[in-house]
């Protein structure tokens, strides 16, 4: 499949909409099939919801009325005590915004002082109450002396930003008090910012919270990057341990066929994102030798993602060869798809200490391997529509740097650039309307990829001779042993086979 723009468009306007904030909310009404019902009935239903009242019912009296059939009406207060009269909401996870209510005052006496006060508190476990709760904190106030408003007035407080989008919850509580005459509260439309976080078959207690410290929707415990909202899960290959690439340099001749030409491990991440969209691809490639005397360069291909959709590419070592044209995305010009140029030279990046070739004679010097991370990042349009299937990782060798000169593993498509006039020379038998890539008529491959690190022959040694099983296993497209590779009896000879130290 080929991506393009107007895809990636129509993508997107499927996946953009306007997303609504969240609320939790009490009206003192019984939607239908449960409407009319008595006050009594309407407050046991929204206690039901986990809602909770003190010194407050529910009232049908016309006059006491705000908005529709039923409104609250508080009992006479008669402290400044906040725990005598109020209404407290279910735990919730609060959003960001105001609080708001509408309220009035009984046109019955006059009174000293009228106040309601806001509170919050959080969840403590240790708590010996039944509910859980921690200590009030008091956010917030309004006070009433001595005229007081006997039509309905919408009253606003913002959310504490101590607890806004905290992913905890808590519970608001709205307290009634007073001193001095009759006058009750009457209250209505009372709205929360927020996620309604109680669970009525558990005592009204909180449901589980999930720590989520970049709201991405992933649990911190399985966020590999809790602090990163773009990035979420790693998924790597090999899943386990390290890889192993062989090449043999001399296609479309077999040569010496010893596959130590150019030898690294491999392994590379796909790092996703909450919605499992790749957002970028770690390659940590380790070149432990080189059998070769010519100067070979290495790179890969992402079949069918177009360099469009690659954002950088960190890592690489080119060395500004001429040979070598870098779009400024890291990715190579002139390419249908997405191709990376690791490295020009193989011989710079694990230099020879003496002798001939590099860790494939045990009668020379050993080199330590050397570790190239590459970093490929993908642009925000293909964060929309790259998932971890979309990417096929084709590595090549690039013969003594020229550049149409590709070795690919056996059935893989060449680059845009490969030189094609060399297939069906030497032992080649390519055969693209078979899709048939890279290999003999026998079935046998220039390049190897093996999902464990495995060691390599000695130089001149034909791998035939190393991995005895390995001519059937090619020969075969991989019907028969395909654990050729194995440290199982028969499978190796470890005289022909260069130990690393």
């Amino acid at each position: 499949m080929k991506f393009n723009k107007t895809t990636l468009s129509f993508i997107f306007l499927i996946l953009s909409g306007i997303i609504n904030a969240q609320t939790v909310s009490v009206n003192c009404e019984v939607a239908p099939p449960y409407y009319p019902r008595s006050e009594g009935n309407n407050r046991l239903y929204d206690i039901s919801n986990c809602w909770a009242f003190g010194a407050v019912t529910y009232t049908r009296v016309s006059s006491q009325l705000i908005t529709g059939n039923f409104s609250m009406r508080s009992n006479t207060p008669t402290s400044l005590d906040p725990n005598a009269c109020w209404v407290k909401s279910p735990w919730i996870k609060p959003g960001t915004g105001n609080i708001t209510f509408k309220m009035k005052f009984e046109a019955t006496s006059a009174a000293t002082l009228r106040r309601i006060i806001l509170t919050y508190c959080s969840y403590d476990p240790a708590s010996l109450s039944s509910s859980k709760e921690g200590t009030h904190i008091r956010f917030d106030s309004i006070s009433y002396a001595p005229n007081l408003p006997t039509t309905a007035q919408t009253l606003s407080f913002a959310v504490p930003a101590a607890i806004a989008n905290s992913g905890l919850p808590y519970k608001i509580r709205i307290s009634f008090v007073g001193t001095g005459g009759t006058t009750r509260y009457n209250m209505d439309d009372l709205v929360i910012p927020g996620t309604h976080w109680s669970d009525p078959s558990n005592n009204c207690l909180p449901l589980p919270v999930i720590q989520d410290a970049d709201s991405d929707g992933v649990a911190d415990a399985d966020d590999a990057y809790p602090n990163d909202a773009t990035r979420a899960y790693n998924n790597y290959y090999p899943a386990a341990g390290k890889g192993t690439l062989m090449f043999e340099d001399l296609w479309p001749t077999t040569g010496d066929y010893d596959f130590n030409d150019y030898v690294a491990s491999y392994r590379y991440n796909l790092v996703t994102n909450a919605t499992n969209r790749v957002v970028e691809m770690k390659l940590a490639l380790t070149t432990r030798a080189i059998g070769a005397s010519l100067k070979n360069g290495f790179g890969f291909q992402l079949n069918n993602i177009e360099p469009i959709y690659v954002s950088s590419v960190t890592g690489t070592q080119t060395n500004n060869a001429s040979w070598v044209s870098t779009a400024s995305n890291g990715t190579e010009e002139g390419q249908d798809y997405a191709n990376i140029i690791v490295f020009d030279d193989a011989f710079k990046i694990l230099p020879s200490p003496g002798g001939s070739g590099v860790n494939v004679d045990p009668a020379n010097p050993y080199a330590t391997p050397v570790v190239q991370n590459i970093t490929i990042t993908f642009s925000t349009l293909s964060d929309l529509i790259l998932f971890k299937d979309d990417i096929i990782f084709n590595p090549y060798l690039i013969v003594n740097q020229e550049r149409g000169r590709e070795v690919h593993l056996p059935n893989f498509v060449p680059s845009k650039k490969a030189n094609v006039s060399l297939f069906g020379t030497g032992q080649d038998a390519t055969n693209p309307s078979a899709n048939k890539y890279y290999k003999t008529k026998n079935n046998l491959p220039w390049a190897l990829q093996v999902e464990a690190e495995i060691p390599y022959p000695k130089t001149k040694i034909d791998i035939l001779q190393a991995y005895p099983n390995f001519a059937s296993w090619a020969e075969s497209s991989g019907a028969s042993f395909t654990d050729w590779y194995q440290n199982l009896s028969g499978y190796r000879d470890n005289t022909k086979i260069y130990i690393e130290p």
